[in-house]
């Protein structure tokens, strides 16, 4: 399948939209990333046209949740999509009855609920307030966040620099965090109730409108079409 290339970030938001699924990186056969719909040079060139901005702009306009949601990958999900890719991918049980039922992390649960008390928490931030600073902690801390983020219990929103207790920038950029229904209550997206098989059937109708047989066949396996 050709896939479209694109200079702009306003052409990068047609392109989510229209897939409504975007890798940032090759992942889905015969399927669009947003490194491979753009110039590799534009990376990491911190400018209007460096797609590596361009990540945390969605979140932040509400034009995609974006996380590491399959296979610990970084992907873009178009916002109309969220509650079903959220009904699949996700539980419908609170993080404390996970955690109650042993399927959710001791560490998972701690680091979400420092998330949730401090929606937009840094990474540096969030690792001392969950009490994983130390640096055989990095692995666990580690784990946590893609254990929350691969159900989408949590959203990577934005960058920001690390402050010292004076107030003062301390490093460089580092990503932030927002439990999804706080992002999507922000972003005025309704988290709408629906059973599996009326997500699947939604996103796999959605996903049918520019995927070739070859993707839709990927996509199948990671959300049980």
């Amino acid at each position: 399948m050709k896939q479209p290339m694109i200079d702009t970030y306003e052409e990068a938001i047609e392109v989510v939209r229209a897939y409504g699924i975007l890798p940032l990186a090759p992942l889905i056969p015969d399927y669009p990333s947003l490194s491979g719909i753009t110039l590799p040079d534009r990376w990491h060139s911190d400018t209007e046209l460096d797609p590596w901005r361009w990540r945390v702009r969605f979140p932040g306009d509400g034009v995609a949740a974006y996380g590491k949601f399959l296979k610990k990958k970084a992907i873009l999900v178009a916002s109309d999509l969220i509650p079903s890719v959220k009904a699949l991918l996700g539980s419908s049980c609170s993080i404390a009855e996970r955690y109650g039922d042993g399927l959710l992390s001791k560490a998972a649960k701690e680091v979400y609920g420092r998330i949730e008390e401090e929606q937009g928490i840094e990474t540096r931030a969030l690792r001392a307030a969950a009490g994983m600073k130390a640096k055989e902690s990095k692995k666990e801390f580690d784990q946590a966040l893609a254990e929350l983020q691969s159900g989408l219990d949590i959203v990577i929103s934005g960058v920001r620099a690390p402050r010292s207790e004076a107030g003062e920038v301390n490093g460089w950029n580092s990503t932030c965090f927002e439990t999804l229904e706080h992002w999507m209550e922000g972003a005025g997206i309704p988290l709408v109730p629906m059973t599996a098989d009326e997500a699947a059937s939604r996103l796999q109708a959605r996903l049918q409108q520019n995927s070739s047989p070859q993707a839709m066949a990927s996509f199948a396996k990671l959300f049980g079409f």
